[in-house]
């Protein structure tokens, strides 16, 4: 799985009574377990926002993100207000929160770059949680970070731009069987 909160919920289904010897693991250790990773990016570095509800449980989640991309990733520390009800139900805490993340990552983009916002993509943030992608996301316009999930900047940079486009396009044209149940 790639989302922390549905790790934990899994976990209590108790797999292994209905599937022995089956695991639940974090995609992204299962990606370092079989060796996939990519080699250093000379035009981008990356910042990693480690969810509350983190998947990555059993290493830490900062050296998965480094070891799959191939170079050092720093954390971006601090919370991004978005997971849950959180936003929804407190949204005048929440803000507060969102408003030191974004303050995290300019800090951030100016160690890496010594410059106030990142352009060009020359920084990314990286995430394993829907719920913080979507709350990082909001800071792109005043930071120039773009925000994605590891997996994703992986396919992006191993199969191209648009990698996602020529998926579905394969799929569409039949090379998955579909099955119905």
């Amino acid at each position: 799985v790639s989302c922390g909160t549905c790790l934990t919920q899994l976990e209590r289904y108790e797999f292994q009574r209905i599937f022995p010897g089956c695991r639940l693991i974090d995609i992204h250790e299962l990606l370092l377990e079989k060796g996939y990773g990519l080699e250093a990016s000379e035009a981008t570095q990356y910042l990693y926002h480690d969810p509350c509800h983190t998947p990555i449980k059993t290493q830490s989640p900062t050296g998965v993100a480094s070891r799959l991309m191939g170079q050092p990733v720093q954390l971006s520390d601090r919370c991004c207000g978005e997971s849950g009800v959180f936003a929804i139900s407190r949204p005048d805490i929440a803000g507060q929160v969102g408003h030191r993340k974004q303050e995290e990552i300019h800090k951030g983009v100016e160690a890496l770059t010594g410059a106030p916002r990142a352009e060009d993509g020359n920084v990314r943030m990286l995430t394993t949680c829907p719920s913080c992608l979507e709350g990082l996301s909001r800071y792109r316009a005043d930071t120039g970070v773009e925000a994605d999930y590891i997996v994703t900047e992986m396919a992006r940079r191993l199969l191209g731009e648009r990698w996602q486009e020529d998926f579905l396009q394969r799929t569409r044209r039949g090379s998955m069987e579909k099955v119905l149940l």
